[in-house]
């Protein structure tokens, strides 16, 4: 095994490298305090399951507190260690070996080892489990314990990217001998610990002392979780004090929290994006016609500025986003040519259509006002678009991909297979569209084991083309992360860009300033 530069893997994804865990550069940091947070997305269907993880509110109490995961994306992008020590990879990126931590325990004291690994692996693909990671995980053939804390991962082909999946939050690490009884008690590895949780209300952590991270990350003595779905009582909450800071800041009520001096809104630009997933496997979706008249049927420009009130881009109906590598940024931009699409439907034989919309703001903030544009848009076009709004609670269960056309968003991926195989490729678990493509499904294969970083650009390029013009997403619009924050908390000065709220590690990154 060959190893190559830090550098050389995060620029090219190379297939060989040794990465040591880094912590972040820090500032003066204050231990102490209890963090409130008010996070939307909670549900009360909610669980210590990370397989069943979609929304921020559970992303950020396990991913970001509870529970670790083998590797992590830093607030500046860089890919480093946490629960991996370091790895090497054989110079067609089949074969990877992690070592792995030595002195960590889980909350209830056991030790943390390979075995853990293996286990928490596992349950991703088996028999009747439903993961989002189920495509990183079934690409491993081969998991072989070299020691207590080493393990060698064999896969069916070469993956450039695969540290970086390894970050995924649903991929959290469990005690190997309880992991039904670590997910009902929330028994992870992670800084915080649970004192208290009730599913879409609350959730209360405290530290963990004589941590692995001490002196890198968590310097809240506790914190308090509190789900506030509503984006109206959210921003109140931050506003009167109640909370130190909230997520997904509500645009209309923007200016209000500007002009207070106790607080900052903080932004950045991600890949975050707002869709329109209709399952291709129903009429009409099925038909190509009917898709491409839809993307023509929406307004991009209005979403932009309307819903986000300037907080983004338009998007160009694929998933890649304006901070991956391989953006594909001088793709033909679809248009708003209501005639066009009208023309299209005409051609397939097709006198305007009528079709439901199932929409919440539970997809994304603004979700419902959203669908009402598309609606209005629409019309122009001789497309009825009939706007059924859905309860907030249970909507990933209950409507997500399983109403034919509904609202949705995505945090987006740090790397394009990795936004690819989770939610494009044939067959994954959350495919929400079931759409395949034979060119598009080549081309992912053969990209994620490509080394070569013009080709890769090439493949890329290709299937974000084909998903822009025959897949079964509309994407209109790249939203940037904004939330908000008291003014006595402080952190790094860099904000990480994956999810929102410094990439759901506020509560480890931040402190009491």
């Amino acid at each position: 095994m060959t190893p190559i530069s830090r550098r050389g893997l995060l620029k090219t994804g190379a297939a060989a490298g040794v990465l040591a865990a880094t912590g972040m550069p820090l500032k003066a940091q204050n231990r102490g305090g209890t963090l409130r947070l008010g996070i939307a997305g909670a549900n009360t269907t909610d669980s210590w399951d990370g397989r069943t993880h979609s929304d921020s509110y559970m992303i950020m109490c396990a991913h970001g507190a509870v529970f670790d995961c083998l590797t992590e994306v830093a607030a500046n992008g860089e890919l480093v260690g946490e629960l991996a020590e370091s790895w090497e990879a054989s110079a067609d990126a089949v074969t990877w070996n992690f070592k792995l931590r030595t002195g960590v325990t889980f909350h209830d004291g056991s030790a943390f080892t390979a075995d853990d690994v293996i286990a928490s692996l596992n349950m991703h693909v088996e028999e009747g489990a439903s993961s989002a990671a189920q495509p990183i995980v079934s690409a491993i053939t081969d998991m072989t314990k070299l020691g207590d804390h080493e393990i060698q991962f064999t896969l069916a082909a070469g993956n450039a990217d695969f540290p970086f999946l390894l970050s995924d939050y649903h991929i959290l690490m469990y005690p190997h001998g309880d992991i039904p009884g670590a997910i009902a008690s929330g028994n992870g590895t992670g800084l915080y610990k649970v004192d208290n949780f009730e599913p879409g209300v609350r959730t209360l952590l405290s530290r963990v002392e004589g941590h692995y991270k001490d002196g890198q990350s968590g310097w809240f003595d506790s914190i308090e979780v509190i789900a506030i779905n509503d984006s109206s009582a959210r921003m109140t909450a931050l506003m009167t004090g109640q909370v130190d800071a909230v997520n997904r800041v509500d645009f209309q009520t923007e200016p209000l929290m500007r002009a207070n001096p106790n607080l900052n809104i903080f932004e950045v630009t991600g890949n975050q994006h707002y869709t329109f997933p209709m399952l291709t496997n129903i009429d009409p979706y099925s038909n190509l016609a009917v898709r491409r008249a839809l993307k023509h049927a929406i307004n991009r420009e209005e979403m932009v500025e309307k819903i986000l009130l300037g907080h983004g881009a338009v998007g160009n109906d694929h998933p890649i986003g304006p901070a991956n590598q391989y953006y594909a940024a001088d793709l033909p931009q679809t248009s708003y040519d209501p005639d066009l699409a009208k023309s299209i439907l005409a051609d397939a034989g097709l006198d305007g259509i009528s079709i439901d919309l199932s929409a919440s703001d539970a997809a994304f903030s603004g979700g419902v006002d959203a669908a009402l544009l598309y609606q209005a848009s629409a019309a122009a076009a001789g497309i009825e678009i009939n706007v059924v709004q859905e309860p907030a609670d249970g909507y990933w269960s209950n409507v997500w991909q399983k109403k034919p056309w509904c609202a949705c968003y995505w945090s987006g991926r740090a790397t394009e297979d990795w936004m690819f195989s989770t939610a494009y490729e044939a067959g994954v678990p959350w495919n929400d569209t079931n759409w395949e493509n034979a060119r598009f499904q080549e081309l992912l294969l053969s990209a994620r084991a490509e080394l070569d970083g013009d080709k890769r650009r090439e493949q890329y390029t290709e299937m974000q083309m084909i998903c822009s013009s025959d897949g079964g997403v509309v994407v209109p619009m790249y939203a940037n992360y904004v939330d908000a924050h008291s003014t006595a908390l402080a952190n790094s000065g860099t904000i990480g860009n994956v999810f929102q709220m410094d990439s759901s590690r506020m509560m480890e990154r931040w402190w009491f300033a």
